[in-house]
């Protein structure tokens, strides 16, 4: 009980951070807003590739953004860590009885604040420029469940390469190596069968890849249970696991301090 209730006081710390800078939100949209708008204009005519299994390349791009949104969103979390570590506030918290596990949970389940409110307005613009989705309203949950796993997967792991390297330069080099790739390597703007093999092959392992087959299929008719199921349990290993690791992170501090 007591990890549980520095959970919660170490999440409203970090919710009432986010309310003071509201616009945070809005200006973290713009680059999915314009990949949304412009890669939907952009690539639309490449639904009619034979093998293309929809004629809306919106609503098939729609779930990739979501995603890539919630990715970044917790790939960025290392910097808030930077900060606590350069004014001392990190230290406190560990000479205090604060469970560490909390102090990373603490950090990231805000995450499932911001990532709402995006998926939100993405699929709302999506339906405003044309793209439909048969899941529906219960489709819109399952993608928001997907992407807040992933998003927290990765702040934890953005978390604890903020604690490991400790320089804002190089934790945001780290950061662009790892997601930038992932997103390309997935399904995000193209459809998984039509990649070449070789990516076929690494999208099999990539978490991204997992919450945007999960997404895309609980918006559609098309797909089954089992799948949205298997990738969702997948992305709960992860989330999971990293958070470990960067718990694990503390000590590597704590010894150099």
């Amino acid at each position: 009980m007591t990890a549980l209730r520095h959970t919660l006081y170490l999440t409203i710390r970090q919710v009432r951070n986010f309310l003071r800078q509201p616009w945070f939100v809005a200006l973290s949209l713009a680059q999915p807003i314009i990949y949304l708008l412009l890669f939907g204009a952009l690539f639309k005519k490449v639904v009619e590739i034979p093998g293309f299994t929809t004629n809306s390349y919106i609503s098939f791009l729609t779930p990739g953004i979501v995603v890539m949104s919630a990715m970044f969103a917790g790939g960025w979390s290392g910097m808030g860590v930077i900060d606590d570590l350069d004014h001392g506030v990190m230290d406190r918290f560990l000479v205090a009885p604060t469970s560490r596990g909390a102090i990373m949970l603490g950090r990231v389940t805000p995450q499932v604040l911001t990532i709402l409110i995006q998926t939100v307005i993405i699929v709302g613009l999506a339906l405003i420029v044309g793209g439909r989705f048969a899941g529906g309203a219960s489709g819109v949950v399952m993608l928001i469940v997907v992407s807040t796993l992933l998003s927290i997967g990765f702040a934890s792991l953005s978390n604890g390469i903020a604690l490991l390297l400790r320089k804002e330069e190089s934790v945001i080099a780290a950061v662009n190596m790892i997601l930038l790739p992932l997103i390309f390597l997935s399904s995000a703007f193209l459809q998984q069968n039509l990649a070449p093999r070789w990516i076929q092959d690494i999208a099999v392992y990539n978490p991204a890849n997992w919450a945007i087959q999960a997404g895309r299929t609980a918006l559609t008719t098309s797909a089954t249970a089992h799948t949205v199921l298997t990738h969702t349990l997948e992305l709960l290993v992860f989330a999971i696991v990293c958070t470990w690791l960067a718990t694990r992170a503390f000590r590597s501090y704590q010894r150099s301090v």
